[in-house]
């Protein structure tokens, strides 16, 4: 009878969306120190660089110990055939390395580590002023049309306030693993964790921000699903087919096992 009721609980809400709410009884109390810190943070980064330029997308890549692929991250960024755009880089307190000189890249670092994903690229959201907002992180790469893509979606008469493309994934040594492009319903969602911010693209609003509990690498479900998922409660998603993003199934990655 147990197992019933588990599996009848399971197949109703889903079970990513039911370790999010053990997620967040287990480990709310973590975000009230970090809600703090990325305060700390926005206002202090603030100071620094006053008031940046209102840009139709900003590009948002949080960084930490990972020069090289940084800067394959930001040259992919900066390549976009969408010139309109802002590229912040939030290093996690570790240090930035020398990045290309470029009037669209800001860079900046936060005074100690968080060891959040989810803090870090809030603060990149915090510091622009965008219409969209897009995320690559510093160990993956886009094509060329990544934005282009997204953003003809975005504008189109009736289209979604947010839009994911389609990963190729490969492994560190460059063979490729596969091509995930899985069509968004909220209750596939619910059940398996397809969603990566590496390929949205989404509509500025109150509910664009990253969870901010602290999750291990052995927490699931991530910030990715957490965002996208709870985004679509009050806005529309859809997936675009499209292979835009190079994605890295990275091993050593600081913020997910996945």
């Amino acid at each position: 009878m147990l197992h019933h009721g588990k599996r009848l609980l399971r197949e109703t809400f889903g079970f990513l969306r039911l370790m999010e709410a053990r997620n967040k009884v287990v480990l709310g109390r973590t975000a009230i120190a970090l809600r703090r810190q990325e305060d700390e943070e926005v206002r202090r980064l603030a100071g620094q660089l006053g008031e940046l330029p209102e840009t139709l997308v900003a590009t948002v890549i949080p960084t930490y110990r990972r020069p090289e692929g940084l800067r394959r991250a930001v040259a992919s960024a900066l390549a976009q055939t969408v010139g309109d755009q802002l590229v912040i880089v939030v290093d996690d307190g570790a240090g930035l390395p020398e990045l290309p000189e470029d009037k669209r890249l800001v860079a900046v670092s936060l005074s100690r580590n968080s060891a959040v994903a989810g803090v870090v690229r809030n603060v990149g959201i915090r510091l622009t002023r965008s219409r969209y907002v897009a995320f690559l992180d510093d160990d993956n790469e886009w094509e060329p049309d990544h934005l282009a893509q997204a953003l003809a979606a975005l504008e189109a008469p009736g289209g979604p306030d947010a839009v994911y493309t389609a990963l190729r994934r490969a492994h560190p040594d460059g063979t490729e693993l596969d091509v995930l492009s899985v069509p968004f319903d909220r209750r596939h969602a619910a059940e398996e964790g397809f969603l990566d911010t590496n390929a949205v693209v989404a509509r500025r609003t109150g509910g664009l921000y990253f969870s901010r509990l602290r999750r291990t690498p052995e927490v699931v479900p991530r910030e990715d699903w957490e965002l996208v998922f709870r985004y679509s409660r009050r806005h529309t998603v859809a997936h675009l087919p499209v292979p835009t993003v190079r994605y890295l199934v990275n091993p050593e990655s600081y913020w997910s096992a996945w």
